[in-house]
């Protein structure tokens, strides 16, 4: 990483892909500025089908005031709808490793009060040639891990997959891992009963609501 290591640096993962983690990390970003911190987040890399609109980088860009390239280098875009490193072989481009990948995060001086790296698809999806997500969290050691889900059927099984995989193979135990259940719906019996049981029978740290999630990370 280039640049000073931000305050509080936030890697933003998932359980899979479109469980809304560009949506978590743009209002996570929105509430933290709005509480006068300084936030940049980055993502590196992305990729999205042809003509698509509303990229990731984009609107992580409009929620922190960087400009989309900022937010993710332009030779890390790749207009073929595949994991990274797939779509960069699909266009016929030179594969890339994660150590190259996290060299290119360019943080801004002086150093900002939270840093948020926002990955791409799951913790398993391949984000370079050599490594997943699980990968990444490892190399780029983060405060605080926040694991997007889904709130209903089969979320037990992704998210006690995912939380075993980060502490073992990352490091990141349930002390820094938050779970956010996404879309989550209080009046939804299997979404109550699905939080409560990864808190009772997991331990792991669950919060369902964007003010919930920028409370826990900032304790």
């Amino acid at each position: 990483m280039n640049g000073p290591r931000p305050a509080r640096l936030w890697l933003v993962a998932g359980t899979g892909t479109d469980v809304g983690k560009t949506w978590a990390a743009c209002e996570l970003a929105r509430l933290a500025c709005t509480r006068g911190l300084k936030v940049a987040a980055r993502k590196t890399a992305q990729s999205f089908a042809p003509g698509e609109v509303g990229l990731d980088a984009q609107r992580l860009g409009e929620a922190t005031g960087e400009s989309p390239g900022r937010v993710c280098p332009e030779h890390r875009w790749y207009p073929v709808p595949m994991a990274p490193p797939m779509a960069a072989a699909a266009l016929g481009m030179a594969p890339f490793g994660l150590a190259q990948l996290l060299a290119e995060i360019a943080w801004p001086s002086p150093a900002v009060d939270v840093g948020l790296v926002e990955q791409a698809g799951g913790l398993g999806s391949p984000h370079a040639s050599d490594g997943d997500g699980v990968d990444m969290a490892r190399l780029l050691a983060p405060d605080a891990v926040v694991l997007v889900a889904r709130p209903g059927l089969g979320t037990l099984s992704d998210v006690s997959l995912a939380s075993r995989a980060l502490a073992g193979e990352a490091g990141i135990g349930p002390d820094r891992l938050v779970v956010f259940l996404n879309r989550f719906d209080p009046g939804d019996g299997l979404h109550a009963a699905n939080r409560d049981w990864l808190t009772s029978a997991l331990g792991l740290q669950v919060v369902t609501g964007q003010d919930g999630l920028l409370e826990t990370l900032l304790r």
